[in-house]
């Protein structure tokens, strides 16, 4: 069960560790394929057990309450992707030479001789915005194809299903990538690079490396980001195909071998002839929405893609024409008596927040939650500028509190001692009391939810839902 493609699956023994989104699948998949799935999960609650008696009717045996332990005879380990890299079951299958890939490496391999081409994406933040205004480019050149992988809709049931595609739009997480060893793209890109996730990879190198796998074996473009030199460095450090290029993106004025942006245009000096001399106008900067600066960078990284694919300029323009960004990713609520207020709910990292920060002048800042080992301080100090006033919520609000009076000492601040469900109504009336006609306030908490909320969909909800009570009065 090496490099090559498994194409006789009949009688293997496979474990599947954990069920869920992606083991579910995966276990039906390998049944069907004639394989021996042995399914191990750590919980053993309601909806396990009912998970268990569908996947056991198909021939399935499922182990409930133990993922650590590896099952007898197991000749390969399909993981979930959470499934953090120092979990006994993994050592185990290591000692006992025992290969694991993740969902990601078995759709690869389970992809027929004249399977779709893939057009991947990873990074730090912008990844899911990025595919989906790949996937709307694509289309708007006649090719069939999907946005998959990370965003929702399952690589397996994309490679397997009915439909035939011309190429894929492929988003990739840091933990899928880890465990798809042979995974080669036709084209990837690694938006930018920013610590996250550091508890499940154990370091920033060891989670730059396992984004910069998307790079591997890439035939045509590896696409990075000009003012984020980590990105480039992970393109040098690649083994490609020959011929393959590295292609910058940038918002200023793109050299050779780059697509950025000259007086509001956004343009490509990478696949034209004579990219010495020649620059192809691709889209306007109004085509994007939201224009604000880092959704600009997504756009150049997509339409990097899609160039590197043979799109024409036109479908570029017309693909991010089309493109609707996704709830709570800088949705504008309302205007309530001339301030703005925006729902950033899926900024749920510093790096998300640093973006959503720099796209507007004069901010009542809604922030806090579940901080996952981050600091605030480079964050605080470079937005100190633009904030009006900060409301914090949430249970790691303090820290953020801390970096404010450290960096930002005059912004006015409200510290809301409550997690109930009304404290997001709480929070957006004293942000309306803070606010001044011109000024946005923005829920850009840069920490996670579920202190409060079940998921950041929920908490962009309950601000936009407080927003309406506040216009409706």
């Amino acid at each position: 069960m090496g490099s090559g493609q498994v194409t006789d699956w009949q009688g293997k023994n496979v474990t599947v560790a954990g069920l869920g989104v992606s083991g579910v699948p995966a276990a039906k998949v390998l049944a069907g394929l004639g394989a021996r799935v042995t399914v191990v999960n750590d919980g053993d609650d309601e909806r396990a057990r009912t998970q268990a008696a569908g996947l056991e009717a198909l021939g399935v045996t499922v182990r409930l309450g133990d993922g650590d332990t590896l099952p007898e005879g197991a000749e390969l380990v399909v993981t979930a992707p959470g499934w953090k890299p120092d979990k006994p079951l993994f050592l185990a299958a290591e000692r006992a030479g025992v290969p694991v890939w993740g969902d990601v490496e078995l759709a690869w391999r389970l992809r027929g001789p004249d399977a779709a081409p893939w057009l991947a994406v990873t990074g730090t933040n912008g990844k899911t915005t990025t595919v989906q205004m790949l996937a709307a480019i694509l289309k708007a050149a006649g090719l069939r194809t999907a946005a998959v992988g990370n965003i929702g809709v399952s690589l397996l049931d994309a490679v397997l299903g009915e439909e035939k595609y011309d190429v894929l739009a492929v988003e990739l997480s840091s933990y899928q990538l880890h465990w798809a060893p042979s995974l080669r793209a036709h084209s990837a890109a690694v938006l930018n690079l920013a610590p996250d996730h550091l508890d499940w990879h154990g370091s920033m190198a060891a989670y730059a490396a396992d984004k910069g796998r998307i790079y591997e074996g890439n035939r045509v473009a590896c696409v990075y980001n000009a003012a984020d030199k980590a990105t480039e460095d992970l393109v040098r450090a690649a083994d490609v195909e020959e011929g393959c290029r590295a292609v910058g993106f940038t918002l200023g004025t793109p050299g050779p071998s780059q697509l950025g942006v000259v007086e509001g245009i956004l343009v490509d000096r990478a696949f034209v002839a004579d990219r010495q001399k020649n620059a192809q106008e691709l889209a306007e900067v109004s085509d994007v929405n939201p224009p604000a600066p880092h959704n600009i960078a997504n756009a150049l990284a997509a339409a990097a893609l899609a160039r590197a694919f043979g799109v024409p300029a036109a479908a570029v323009r017309d693909g991010l024409r089309s493109f609707t960004p996704d709830a709570h990713r800088i949705a504008h609520v309302a205007d309530v008596d001339g301030v703005a207020y925006v729902d950033d709910s899926k900024a749920t990292n510093t790096h998300a927040t640093e973006a959503s920060l720099a796209s507007y002048e004069s901010i009542v800042w809604i922030a806090g939650g579940l901080a996952k080992g981050a600091t605030f301080d480079e964050l605080v100090a470079g937005a100190a500028k633009r904030l009006r006033g900060a409301v914090l919520i949430g249970a790691d609000r303090a820290l953020i509190r801390d970096a404010l009076a450290r960096h930002a000492p005059e912004v006015p601040v409200v510290d809301l001692d409550r997690t109930d469900t009304g404290a997001m109504l709480q929070a957006v009336q004293e942000a309306r009391r803070l606010a001044r006609p011109g000024d946005t306030v923005l829920l850009a908490p840069a920490c996670a939810s579920m202190d409060m909320f079940a998921n950041y969909n929920q908490r962009g909800d309950a601000f936009a839902e407080a927003v309406r009570e506040l216009g409706a009065r």
